[in-house]
């Protein structure tokens, strides 16, 4: 059973824009919080956002503050990052992640996870 699924990834341009979303399949998951992790070829799946259920506590890690942004519309159940002044290094698949716990989605132990989006930041 898919809970998350993720779209909106691409190829873009160093220095470009890009949204990926994270759709939820059961409206249980509006209350829960959810986050974005990503994992570059031959490295670890690190940390990249984090949401709160309501939308009101957001945390990125230090590699992206100041041009990602994650948000999330509960209405919809889906999650977004948006991500400006894209660079080559920030080329991975980019992961969606959800749990009831706070700390577990912004450690990476989510009891959820979608399948991936591939984004890649050309020179």
């Amino acid at each position: 059973q898919v809970h998350l699924v993720e779209s909106g990834g691409g190829l873009v341009q160093a220095g470009g824009s890009l949204r990926v979303s994270c759709a939820a399949s059961e409206r249980t998951f509006s209350l829960y919080h959810m986050g974005w992790f990503r994992q570059a070829p031959g490295k670890e799946r690190e940390f990249v956002a984090v949401i709160d259920w309501r939308g009101q506590a957001t945390r990125v890690a230090d590699s992206v503050k100041g041009r990602f942004t994650i948000s999330r519309d509960n209405g919809k159940i889906t999650i977004y990052l948006q991500m400006n002044a894209l660079d080559p290094e920030d080329t991975a698949i980019y992961y969606c992640a959800a749990d009831p716990e706070y700390s577990s989605v912004v450690s990476g132990r989510s009891k959820y996870w979608g399948q991936g989006t591939q984004v890649t930041v050309s020179t």
